[in-house]
């Protein structure tokens, strides 16, 4: 039988981690890992370190699954490496244990909604799609205009820098290097 390892996760810094760490010690947790990150953000060192950590056999409990991932792609993502490692995931307030054939039935199920929905999201992107062409919208980024490619090309020609060229035109100063590098002119700015 492997270690309880902890996850607690808050948003910003105004908010604290103790009430999370004071349920996960309850529930069995010998460390408790901990990041002050948004739920957008992949870059976790509390849950890297806790990953690096962790030993097969072991579990990791979190108070809420949303602590552990936005998304239920990206919990799935999370549950699968875990998996990978011989870890279990326990969530407090879900009552969801991953090393019993029934949480594991639970993440499964999570698993197909979440593909469906994805299929769904698909879908819709397609009907949507064919509805703008019916009514003679084309979808997709819309072509560069031209002419402001070339006013902007001869202005950095006559000595402007891109930035300023891009800002003048109203096209985007990225446009502008990448057709600036394109037609092999040096860029004074």
């Amino acid at each position: 039988m492997g270690d309880v390892l902890g996850y607690a996760r808050v948003s910003t810094g105004d908010q604290d981690v103790a009430g999370q760490t004071i349920r996960l010690e309850q529930a069995g947790a010998i460390r408790v890992f901990t990041d002050v990150k948004s739920g957008k953000s992949m870059d976790r060192p509390g849950l890297a370190e806790l990953l690096a950590f962790s030993r097969k056999g072991d579990t990791l409990a979190v108070v809420r699954l949303d602590r552990l991932g936005r998304s239920l792609t990206e919990l799935l993502s999370i549950v699968e490496r875990l998996k990978e490692r011989g870890v279990a995931l326990l969530s407090l307030e879900e009552k969801i244990d991953t090393s019993s054939a029934a949480g594991e039935l639970v993440f499964h199920v999570f698993g197909a909604i979440a593909h469906f929905e994805r299929r769904l999201i698909a879908e819709r992107t397609k009907d949507g799609i064919a509805a703008a062409r019916a009514k003679g919208k084309v979808p997709g980024r819309q072509p560069l205009d031209a002419d402001k490619v070339q006013a902007a090309l001869k202005l950095v020609e006559a000595g402007m820098s891109p930035t300023k060229a891009a800002s003048q035109l109203g096209l985007g100063r990225s446009t502008v290097y990448r057709e600036v590098a394109a037609a092999g002119l040096r860029r004074t700015a």
